[in-house]
């Protein structure tokens, strides 16, 4: 190698060494705003903060002792990035391919093989402005079903065929007790 050359590597060296690499830390706390702001300890338990980066329709709020994977924009730990945030703690066991969203407290949704999606959680709320459509030949309930509004089908609604039942007699005979 030319001298020329080792004195180019050299330098190259010493500026390298000003500059700080990616780093993987582990979570403290989180300072929500438009962006999730992160407080973490990194190499040999120094403090760091940095930003959240997540995908586009994605967004999570770490738990204390998640890992990081941090990146120093400029090589400079005072504008760090956190670009993968993990916790195995709670993560869902998964065969190759699937996908799972979950949280520490046991919810999720499980994108599982076979083309089955699983769901679990406490209480499912699904807000549509205008309606839920399922396009299936069959939904099964494993429990009762709790209507707050008018329930039919392709023929006529449930109150509809109250009121034929009601109505209805036999010849010679009073109309059905009790009433539905």
């Amino acid at each position: 190698m030319s001298i020329m050359a080792k004195l180019v590597r050299e330098q190259v060296n010493r500026a390298m060494s000003n500059v700080r690499q990616a780093f993987r830390g582990t979570a403290a706390r989180n300072n929500h705003g438009k962006l999730i702001g992160v407080e973490m300890e990194g190499l040999a338990g120094e403090s760091v903060s940095g930003e959240l980066m997540q995908h586009y329709g994605f967004t999570s709020a770490p738990l204390p002792g998640a890992e990081f994977i941090t990146v120093p924009v400029g090589g400079n730990s005072k504008h760090a990035v956190v670009v993968a945030s993990e916790d195995g703690r709670y993560r869902v066991v998964l065969k190759d391919g699937e996908v799972s969203l979950y949280t520490d407290e046991g919810d999720f949704i499980h994108m599982k093989r076979g083309r089955l999606i699983e769901v679990e959680t406490e209480t499912l709320l699904v807000r549509a402005k205008t309606k839920v459509r399922f396009e299936t030949p069959l939904v099964e309930l494993s429990k009762d079903l709790k209507a707050d509004g008018e329930i039919e089908d392709h023929t006529r609604s449930m109150q509809l065929d109250r009121d034929l039942y009601n109505a209805h007699g036999h010849p010679n005979g009073p109309p059905p007790a009790p009433a539905q």
